[in-house]
């Protein structure tokens, strides 16, 4: 098999497993106990939880662990509308996650919340006057992602930060695609929020982070017991938040593979499918993106039946398209960025990690010319070699 869905999940590795074993058998202790088999739990928890601020740097002090992702963006979006009930506005992108994107949808139909979602260019980068031109009084919080997860373009999250401590205005990011990938100073950035996801990077599925600045006025999202310093109730999921902890240290030290081996061999893969199949488009911003993503656009074919073809052949991908989840249009990051309705439909994305090899970007460009070929032969938007 050849793995080249990272974005969507990733391997947890070797080195993650072995740390996180013996909390899952021998040392069950509830590290919110008082006694000294519990107490052990709760140093590799807190030892956890400083391998994450490491990987952002941030103060431990400053990470609460979630269940995932999605938990932690609704975490930051819902305690600063309950920092500032007054402030019904609230500015997004319109490429942003579901998690943030539909959590928007539901609070403006139901909650009587005004969103602004800020658009983006044909290279999918943010309109940053429509984005600083929306800043208001009313408005309670901005979340933009630090890379999107379809194309992998990375936004400027200084510099936005930056405009809304101007103008009082909290500030979410949601990282889970950039963490791990591209290296992420929380400090630096001035950002309020920044969610993050283990099973991106390495870690299992079940186990996130929100970092939550110190000095900001958090309200919990989880209403239960006195975990996280009471800022997310629920009993620790410790071999997981120990999987994390490592899985940060092994983020953090991977990080210069990333931005030359992952990043070599994503270019390597670019420029064969280019060369080697007309009629075929990279989406996104290729001068600033992550540097395992590509987002690549296949004239006149249909990106479901693309990945059918390759999963015959022990590939796995994803396709740019929402048709798996029964829609027949483009996903809305290709829709905001106004791909061509006959490339969109046809976009594959590869999304690699350190454990991808040349030979497996070799094998997949073999794979994709002929499964191309045999599509387009079949489809009513190719005649004579070009589309129509």
């Amino acid at each position: 098999m050849i793995y080249t869905d990272n974005n969507a999940t990733t391997r947890v590795a070797d080195e993650v497993i072995e740390e996180m074993l013996p909390y899952l058998g021998q040392f069950y202790g509830n590290p919110s106990s008082m006694y000294g088999f519990a107490d052990m739990v709760n140093k590799k928890v807190q030892q956890a939880r400083t391998q994450v601020a490491d990987l952002i740097n941030a103060d431990p002090g400053e990470i609460i662990f979630t269940a995932c992702g999605t938990e932690s963006d609704n975490a930051a979006v819902n305690a600063a509308i309950s920092a500032f009930p007054q402030k019904k506005h609230i500015i997004t992108t319109a490429v942003e996650h579901p998690a943030i994107r539909n959590l928007c949808f539901h609070l403006q139909k139901n909650k009587g919340y005004k969103v602004t979602f800020v658009p983006v260019d044909k290279k999918g980068r943010l309109d940053l006057d429509t984005l600083y031109k929306a800043m208001s009084d009313d408005t309670a919080v901005i979340s933009v992602m630090w890379a999107n997860n379809e194309t992998g373009v990375i936004f400027p999250i200084a510099e936005i930060a930056q405009k809304a401590k101007e103008k009082g205005i909290w500030f979410h990011t949601d990282a889970v695609q950039a963490a791990g990938k591209i290296p992420i100073d929380v400090k630096a950035a001035g950002v309020d929020m920044l969610s993050l996801s283990g099973h991106k990077i390495h870690a299992p599925k079940g186990i996130g982070a929100l970092y939550i600045k110190k000095g900001i006025k958090f309200s919990p999202f989880l209403i239960g017991g006195h975990q996280e310093k009471g800022r997310r109730g629920g009993t620790e999921n410790t071999a997981s938040i120990i999987a994390l902890g490592k899985a940060c240290e092994l983020a953090k030290a991977h990080l210069p593979l990333m931005d030359t081996q992952v990043r070599a061999i994503r270019d390597y893969l670019e420029a064969r499918l280019l060369e080697a199949i007309p009629a075929t488009s990279v989406n996104g911003d290729r001068e600033n993106r992550l540097p395992n993503t590509l987002s690549i656009g296949f004239d006149a074919v249909e990106g479901e039946s693309i990945l059918m073809l390759m999963n015959q052949a022990g590939i796995c991908a994803s396709s740019g398209s929402a048709c798996t989840s029964g829609s027949l249009d483009p996903s809305h990051v290709l829709m905001a960025m106004q791909v061509p309705f006959k490339s969109a439909h046809g976009t594959i994305r590869f999304s690699l990690s350190h454990y991808n090899t040349k030979a497996e970007m070799d094998t997949i460009v073999q794979t994709l010319i002929p499964a191309i070929d045999k599509l387009r032969q079949i489809s009513p938007f190719w005649k004579d070699g070009k589309v129509v």
